[in-house]
């Protein structure tokens, strides 16, 4: 194992070779990555040839180093700024209680007092 990298550092590589399920990655002479599908990018990566080619050069965190097996887990996504929840228009908001039944709850007697 290299004593030159850690976990959480971020480095710069190169991608040596694309499979469906990730791209390898040099981030030095004796030193080989993998980047999972699912680190390649925020949200779902359907093919990942759309992404990254055989000799782009990436900014690659370190997620993983299994010392046994000499192998680095990386992510280009962990350096993506936080996305920001998607605001939906149709939540029930707050003051309309916490199961959305305010509005049911409060004609409830009247409906009962109607159908008496």
């Amino acid at each position: 194992m290299s004593e030159e990298f850690h976990v959480g550092d971020v480095v710069e590589g190169v991608i040596t070779g694309v499979q469906p399920y990730g791209a390898f990655v040099s981030i030095s002479d004796e030193v080989q990555g993998l980047i999972h599908i699912s680190e390649v990018k925020n949200g779902f990566v359907k093919d990942i040839s759309d992404h990254v080619h055989e000799g782009d050069k990436v900014k690659v965190k370190i997620l993983e180093i299994d010392e046994n097996e000499n192998k680095y887990a990386l992510s280009i996504r962990a350096l993506e700024p936080e996305r920001p929840e998607p605001k939906n228009e149709n939540a029930i908001s707050e003051k309309e209680g916490e199961h959305g039944f305010n509005t049911l709850k409060d004609k409830l007697k009247e409906w009962i007092k109607q159908s008496e």
